[in-house]
């Protein structure tokens, strides 16, 4: 699979972790890339399942070391990165990195790795459909809700930076088109 990524990224609420999901279970070469934050877990999250959680001076001192391919503060006093062990680990298994990813994280990482990865951007129908999903998910504060939104929106005007945009207004529609694309991408 000569170290391929894919990389999928998309505003909260856009369905882009439902679509990551599906496809990991249609493709038994792709595996997740876990992220690590320096946010505490929300829910029902597990250290080393959905992210590696972090402490701030953690991840501060393993950005010093160079341990990370990418990393951001994507809000302020919460940073998420990618490990460079984790794609190391992926890769000696020879699966397709995928990442789950925020905008500016995937845009850095497509650049990092150019031909061999397939940025892919999940857009939601519209803002609106976008803000009733996040309110449905009961997970976020009314002003969360907000910050969301408009993070959305300036992430929406980027999705023309990659390489492939889905738009996830019927959720079946949007699964079959990222078997297709995934497929080319793998098969290539």
């Amino acid at each position: 699979m000569n170290n391929k990524v894919l990389i999928f990224s998309a505003p909260s609420g856009a369905g882009k972790s439902t679509i990551v999901n599906h496809l990991l279970e249609v493709f038994p070469s792709l595996e997740f890339s876990v992220s690590a934050t320096s946010r505490a877990p929300r829910g029902d999250e597990r250290n080393g399942r959905e992210y590696y959680f972090l402490s701030a001076e953690e991840f501060a001192s393993r950005v010093a070391s160079g341990d990370f391919i990418e990393w951001e503060e994507v809000y302020s006093g919460s940073c998420y990165g990618t490990l460079k062990s984790e794609l190391d680990r992926i890769w000696a298994e020879g699966h397709v990195v995928v990442f789950d990813i925020d905008v500016q994280g995937g845009l850095n990482i497509k650049k990092l790795f150019g031909e061999r990865a397939l940025s892919v951007f999940i857009m939601p129908p519209s803002v609106d459909e976008l803000r009733r999903r996040l309110e449905g998910r009961g997970t976020d504060t009314p002003e969360d809700i907000e910050r969301r939104v408009a993070k959305a929106e300036s992430e929406m005007a980027q999705a023309d930076r990659y390489d492939k945009i889905i738009v996830n207004d019927s959720l079946d529609t949007a699964l079959a088109e990222a078997e297709d694309t995934v497929r080319e991408f793998i098969d290539k």
